[in-house]
C-alpha cells in the first residue's frame, strides 16, 4: 500500500484485482481468472489497510461479504466487491445517516435501489461514511475524524458521498454507491478525481425518502474511476427496471461520431465568480472540445439565477428542519435524539423558522425550474461549466463546527453549480479533466437534456480517450 507522498495514499497492489476497473474485474471473474471470493478479499485487505487514514468507511460487513462471494451471481458487474452510502438501508446492517443523533437498528430488508444495485451483480461490503443526513458538501463531523481525500489527505473528500469517492480513488473498490440531492455524487467525483454521473429523475428506482419530498431532488447513482464503469452500471440498472416516460438507455460502449453544440457557462447561480482553477480547467476543456470538432458558444444560466439559488437553500433549510424535528418519523428512528444533531443541522433548522412564510414561493420556484431548464437546451445538446465553485478546500473548511452563517455561505459558494439539475431532475456527470498546480483533481461538469444519459456518456468516453484520466498510482 503506498504513500509516497506524505499527503497522499493508495490502496494499488499487485493482487487479485491489481488496476482493474469494475468491468476488468467482472470479466476476470467471469472468466475464472479470478473468484468473486479473492476479489472481495482483496479489497478488504485494501480497506483494512487504508481505513485508518482515510476513514471512508461507517460499517464494514466482510464476513457476510465473504460468505455471498461463494455464491454465484450473475449481472454485468457479477463478482465486483462494493459498498452503499449510509443513507441506504441495507439488510442486515444500521443506516445512521452519518449522524450522532440516528441509533438505528439494522434493517430488516433492503431499499428497493439496493435492490437494483445488487441486481447489477456488485457484492456490498458494507457502508461508507456521510456526513449527518448529507447536507454537508464534504464528510466532516464537529467531534470526529473527517474522511480525508486520498490524492492529498489534508483536504476534503468532498461530499455528501465523500466517504464512496475516497474508497474508490483510492483504489480499494472500483465502484460504490453514491447519491446525489444537491451535488452529492458529482462534488466528491469532482474532488477526487472520478466519473460521477447524476442520472435523470426517474432512471433509476427511487431513493427511498423521494415520495414523501415536496420536490424530488435525490438521484441514485454511482462514483467510479473510468467512463465505462458507470456506463456499465446504468445500463444494468435499466435491465432490473427499465426507466419510464424517456428514452430507453442501452449499453453505451464508446464515443459517437456525432459533432456536438454545447453551451458554457463559466459563472454559477450564486453570482460569485468562479475560482481561477476551476475557471482555468472548464475554458481548456472548451479548447479541446473545439480541436475534437465540437462547437461551443456562452449561454446564459437557466430562468432566474437569484430567485432559484434563494428557493434552494431554503428547501435545504425545511428538510434539515425537518428531520431535526420530525427525525423519529423522517430516518425511522425510535431512538432518535435530535440533541445530539450536529450545528450544521441546527443552524440550518433554525434558518427555516425563521423563513417559513417563504415555503410556498420556493417549492413553486423549483418545481418551476424543470421547464426553464428544458428551454435552455433548445439550442444546443449540452451544457458545460466547472462542476464547483473554487477547488477543493483543506478540511476544516466545511467543518459543521465553523460558525453557521460563514459555513453556509462558503457551502453555496463550492456546491454552486451542481443544485439545478437536482431540483430540474435532468441529468450530468463531473468528469476529470484537470488538475490543480499541487496536484489535486479539478472536475468539470456536462448537462443534457431530460433522458439523454447517452449523449453524457459518449462525450465522456471521447474526453477519457483523447486525454486518459489522472492516476493516483502513477
Amino acid at each position: 500500500m503506498s504513500n509516497e507522498m506524505t499527503t497522499r495514499v493508495h490502496a494499488f497492489c499487485d493482487d487479485a484485482i491489481g488496476d482493474l476497473d469494475s468491468v476488468g474485474v467482472a470479466a476476470a471473474v467471469a472468466a475464472g481468472t479470478i473468484s468473486a471470493r479473492e476479489a472481495a478479499e482483496a479489497v478488504i485487505a485494501r480497506a483494512e489497510a487504508l481505513e485508518p487514514v482515510l476513514n471512508a468507511i461507517q460499517t464494514p460487513d466482510f464476513d457476510r461479504a465473504l460468505a455471498a462471494a461463494d455464491r454465484p451471481t450473475s449481472g454485468v458487474l457479477a463478482g465486483v466487491p462494493s459498498f452503499v452510502k449510509d443513507n441506504t438501508r441495507v439488510a442486515g446492517l444500521p443506516t445512521d445517516q452519518g449522524s450522532l443523533a440516528v441509533r438505528s437498528r439494522p434493517a430488516t430488508s433492503d431499499d428497493p435501489f439496493t435492490e437494483q444495485l445488487r441486481s447489477t451483480g456488485l457484492g456490498v461490503l458494507g457502508k461508507t461514511a456521510m456526513p449527518e443526513f448529507g447536507w454537508n458538501a464534504s464528510a466532516e463531523w464537529a467531534t470526529l475524524p473527517p474522511t480525508r481525500n486520498p490524492w492529498h489527505t489534508d483536504h476534503s473528500a468532498g461530499g455528501s458521498s465523500g466517504g464512496s469517492a475516497a474508497l474508490v480513488a483510492s483504489g480499494v473498490v472500483t465502484i460504490a454507491h453514491a447519491n446525489d440531492g444537491g451535488g452529492s455524487i458529482r462534488i466528491p467525483a469532482a474532488a477526487c478525481g472520478l466519473v460521477g454521473l447524476k442520472p435523470t429523475r426517474g432512471r433509476v428506482v427511487p431513493a427511498a425518502e423521494s415520495a414523501s419530498l415536496p420536490v424530488d431532488v435525490v438521484s441514485n447513482g454511482v462514483v467510479t474511476r473510468t467512463v465505462r464503469d458507470t456506463a456499465y452500471f446504468l445500463a444494468g440498472t435499466q435491465r432490473f427496471r427499465p426507466a419510464a416516460g424517456m428514452k430507453p438507455l442501452d449499453l453505451v460502449e464508446g464515443p459517437s461520431a456525432r459533432r456536438l453544440r454545447l453551451g458554457l457557462v463559466l459563472d454559477s447561480v450564486t453570482g460569485a465568480p468562479t475560482d481561477d482553477d476551476c475557471r482555468a480547467a472548464t475554458l481548456a476543456t472548451v479548447d479541446r472540445l473545439t480541436a475534437l470538432g465540437h462547437d461551443v458558444v456562452e449561454v446564459p444560466i437557466p430562468g432566474d439565477a437569484v430567485r432559484f439559488m434563494h428557493a434552494f437553500k431554503h428547501y435545504w433549510a425545511l428538510l434539515a428542519f425537518s428531520t431535526h424535528h420530525f427525525g423519529k418519523q423522517a430516518m425511522h428512528s425510535p431512538d432518535f435524539d435530535k440533541r445530539l444533531t450536529d450545528p450544521l443541522t441546527r443552524g440550518l433548522a433554525r434558518r427555516f423558522v425563521r423563513n417559513a412564510w417563504r415555503t410556498p414561493g420556493a417549492l413553486r420556484t423549483l418545481k418551476q425550474s424543470e421547464q426553464l431548464y428544458r428551454d435552455a437546451f433548445a439550442d444546443v445538446d449540452l451544457i458545460v461549466s466547472p462542476t464547483l465553485g473554487y477547488v477543493t478546500p483543506r478540511l476544516g473548511h466545511l467543518n459543521p463546527s465553523v460558525e453557521f452563517e460563514v459555513l453556509f455561505d462558503r457551502l453555496v459558494q463550492y456546491a454552486a453549480f451542481t443544485p439545478l439539475n437536482n431540483a430540474s431532475g435532468g441529468p450530468a456527470i463531473s468528469l476529470p479533466l484537470a488538475r490543480t498546480s499541487d496536484g489535486r483533481p479539478v472536475g468539470v461538469h456536462f448537462s443534457a437534456l431530460h433522458g439523454d444519459e447517452q449523449t453524457l456518456l459518449e462525450l465522456a468516453y471521447e474526453l477519457e480517450s483523447d486525454r486518459p484520466f489522472a492516476r493516483i498510482q502513477d
